[in-house]
C-alpha cells in the first residue's frame, strides 16, 4: 500500500476547507464567550476508566485503546468532550453556583457515526453547570442557533424532545435492562410492531402510552394532543409545559417535536434537541439535559449544553469569498520591508514573491500590487 494513503474516513484538510474551518471556529468560540461561556481544552488522551465511567456501551464502542507506555495502563483516545468538562467541572474548578464551558478539539472515532462522516470530528460545545431550571436550557438552545446564525446557517428547524416522557411511561415496569434498550431502539425507528411485541408483559397504561408516542410527532399542536392522551400520567404535563415554554422562546426558527425520539437516553436526563437544516439527512446539532454526567467524579449537580462537528457544519454553510492579498517583491530592502510590516499590522494579508516564481498560482487570489512609484511604496490594482 502506498504511504500516502490514510486510513478509511480519515481525511487530510487542504488550505481553502482550512480556512474555512478555521473562520468557523473562531466564530463559534467568539460567540460563546460573548455569552459568558469559558474555554477549557482537556487532553486528547485520558485514563481509559476515567474517559467512559458513567457512559454508555455506545461511546466505549467508539473508543480507541491504548496501553500507556509509561505506567502500563489502559489509555483511550476522546470520542467525546462532555465527560472531560463534566470532571474538569467537578474537581479543578469545583465552584460554587453556574458555571460555564466551552472547548473546541478534534475526537476520534473508532467508527463514523453517519454515512460519508469523518472519524476525526472536530468537536465544539457549550455545558452549563448548576442550574437545574428550564433557563439553563432554552439558553443551550439560543445560544446554538446563534452559533448557527454566526456561521450563516440557512434556516434551521429546532427539534425538542424530553426523555422524561419515555420514563414515566416505564415507571415501575417490571423488565430488565436489555428489554429496555428494545424498547428505546423500536421507538427510535417507530417500529409499532416491534415495540408492541416488546410490551406486551407491560402494564396497560405503559404499553398503549408507547405506542401512543408513536404518532407524537411534528409542530406545537403536538403537546395539545400528548396532554390529551397521556397528560394523566404522573409527570408528563410539567414536561409538556416546559417543552411548550421551550418553544415559545426559541424565536423565529421552525420548530417540532417528536416525542418517541429518544436518542441518548442513557446520556440525557431531560429535555433534548437536535438542530436541522434542509436538505440534511442528519442534525447539525444536538444537546439537552444531563444532570447525571458529574456523578461519577463526585458531584452531581446539574447540566445542560450542546455540540457539533465542525467539519460537518464546513459542509452546510456556503463558503464566505476568499479576502483578497497584496502582491508585494520580495526584498530586504528598509523601505520595502517597512511598507509590507505596515500593510501586514493594518490587518492585510502580503504575499512576497519569491524571484523566479512570479508566475506560479496564486493561492489568494491577489488583487492588488505593492509598487515602487517614484521613491515611495503605493498599492494599486492589478
Amino acid at each position: 500500500m502506498s504511504a500516502w494513503v490514510l486510513p478509511d474516513h480519515i481525511a487530510d484538510v487542504l488550505p481553502s476547507e482550512a480556512r474555512r474551518i478555521e473562520e468557523l471556529r473562531r466564530g463559534l468560540l467568539d460567540t460563546a464567550r460573548s455569552y459568558g461561556y469559558e474555554l477549557v481544552m482537556p487532553p486528547l488522551l485520558e485514563h481509559l476508566e476515567s474517559l467512559l465511567t458513567g457512559t454508555g456501551e455506545a461511546l466505549d464502542l467508539q473508543t480507541f485503546k491504548l496501553v500507556d507506555q509509561l505506567s502500563g495502563r489502559s489509555l483511550g483516545v476522546r470520542a467525546d468532550t462532555t465527560q472531560q468538562v463534566a470532571r474538569i467541572d467537578a474537581h479543578l474548578l469545583n465552584r460554587k453556583g453556574v458555571t460555564r464551558l466551552c472547548y473546541c478539539g478534534p475526537v476520534l472515532h473508532a467508527l463514523p457515526d453517519r454515512p460519508h462522516a469523518t472519524r476525526e470530528p472536530l468537536q465544539f460545545g457549550a455545558e452549563i453547570y448548576g442550574h437545574s431550571g428550564i433557563e439553563a436550557d432554552i439558553e443551550s438552545v439560543l445560544l446554538a442557533l446563534e452559533c448557527l446564525r454566526v456561521a450563516e446557517v440557512q434556516n434551521p428547524s429546532v427539534d425538542l424532545a424530553d426523555v422524561r416522557i419515555v420514563r414515566s411511561l416505564l415507571a415501575g415496569v417490571p423488565a430488565g435492562l436489555p428489554t429496555l434498550a428494545h424498547v428505546h431502539a423500536a421507538l427510535a425507528v417507530k417500529d409499532a410492531s416491534e415495540l408492541k411485541e416488546l410490551t406486551k408483559s407491560f402494564p396497560e397504561q405503559s404499553r398503549e402510552g408507547l405506542q401512543t408516542l408513536l404518532q407524537l410527532y411534528g409542530d406545537v399542536k403536538v403537546l395539545d394532543e400528548a396532554e390529551k392522551a397521556l397528560g394523566h400520567i404522573a409527570g408528563v404535563k410539567p414536561v409538556l409545559d416546559d417543552l411548550r415554554t421551550t418553544a415559545a422562546r426559541i424565536g423565529t426558527a421552525r420548530v417540532t417535536f417528536d416525542l418517541a425520539h429518544v436518542r441518548g437516553y442513557a446520556y440525557y436526563s431531560g429535555a433534548r434537541f437536535a438542530i436541522y437544516v434542509p436538505g440534511a439527512s442528519d442534525a447539525l446539532v444536538r444537546g439537552g439535559r444531563y444532570d447525571e454526567v458529574g456523578a461519577v467524579f463526585g458531584r452531581n449537580r446539574p447540566a445542560a449544553g450542546f455540540s457539533l462537528d465542525i467539519k460537518q457544519l464546513v459542509s452546510a454553510v456556503a463558503p464566505k469569498p476568499l479576502k483578497a492579498a497584496i502582491r508585494a517583491p520580495w526584498g530586504v530592502d528598509g523601505d520595502v520591508a517597512l511598507a509590507i510590516a505596515s500593510l501586514r499590522q493594518q490587518g492585510e494579508t502580503v504575499v512576497c514573491v519569491l524571484p523566479g516564481h512570479e508566475s506560479e498560482v496564486d493561492e489568494f487570489h491577489c488583487d492588488r500590487e505593492l509598487v515602487q512609484v517614484a521613491d515611495r511604496w503605493v498599492v494599486r490594482a492589478i
